[in-house]
């Protein structure tokens, strides 16, 4: 293997859900390989925090801050054109942005909570894919690195809608992988375990709720990780970096799991 092949991926990538926890990780791991960066998010000032604070470490950092909403598909398609016409045609596509929702049983969600999960997890990450894949296409290349869950294969008791979600997305990711690869795009799924963000401990309040203590609901979900902690976001983005890198130039369809040794 030459030194070439795994050089980081240093072109135009956009990250959805860009000021979360593995999505401002992973910006910031693809800026320090020399990624000009457009950080997508429902929450623009978040955004633009993102980049001053990328930018306090790598002042040189090309980002651009967007406010937008993935599951509005006039928002997406607005997006993608200003990062084409601003910074250039995208190169790689980080579908990170997600919601949990509420932790309930299955037949105890409203529609509207039910769909307000698909919208963003899954049909977020098609709308996206709707309006990047084209400008790949033209440029004969491009990696998208859809962010699933290890609720996407197996099941995951109370959150009915985010698991079906995460299903989708890696559904989607397979389906994409052999549509698109005579075009010469590579699409990929991360599957992270529990991680140390805003979402956990979201999940663990709620659950909290349902059973124990929130230290006793901790202890019970990190006793099940064999590496015995939580994910950090790093750990994920370590490996969103790698799949866009040509390190992954053989890899395409591939739900790769980052989670501690949770589900073997």
């Amino acid at each position: 293997m030459s030194a070439a092949s795994s050089a980081p991926f240093d072109g135009v990538a956009i990250v959805t859900g860009a000021a979360g926890g593995i999505g401002s990780a992973t910006a910031l791991e693809l800026a320090c390989g020399g990624a000009t960066v457009a950080l997508v998010d429902r929450d623009l000032e978040a955004a633009e925090r993102l980049a001053e604070k990328i930018h306090a470490t790598l002042p040189e950092a090309t980002l651009l801050a967007i406010g937008a909403d993935v599951t509005r598909g006039s928002e997406v398609e607005a997006y993608v054109a200003r990062v084409a016409a601003e910074l250039g045609p995208p190169g790689l596509l980080v579908n990170n942005a997600g919601i949990e929702g509420r932790v309930r049983a299955v037949h105890e969600y409203t529609e509207e909570e039910f769909d307000a999960v698909w919208a963003t997890n899954a049909r977020g990450a098609w709308l996206n894919l709707k309006h990047v894949v084209p400008l790949m296409l033209a440029e004969g290349k491009g990696s998208i690195v859809n962010i699933a869950s290890v609720a996407g294969i197996r099941a995951s008791n109370n959150l009915a809608p985010y698991t079906a979600s995460k299903h989708a997305v890696i559904g989607l990711t397979r389906t994409a992988a052999s549509d698109l690869a005579s075009g010469g795009i590579r699409v990929n799924a991360v599957c992270p375990g529990p991680v140390d963000t805003r979402m956990m401990a979201s999940l663990d309040t709620q659950r909290m709720a349902r059973s124990a203590t929130l230290e006793e609901e901790q202890s019970r979900l990190v006793s099940r990780v064999l590496l015995n902690r939580l994910a950090e976001p790093e750990e994920v983005a370590a490996m969103v970096t790698f799949l866009a890198s040509d390190a992954a130039s053989f890899v395409t369809g591939a739900a790769m799991v980052v989670d501690g040794g949770l589900t073997i």
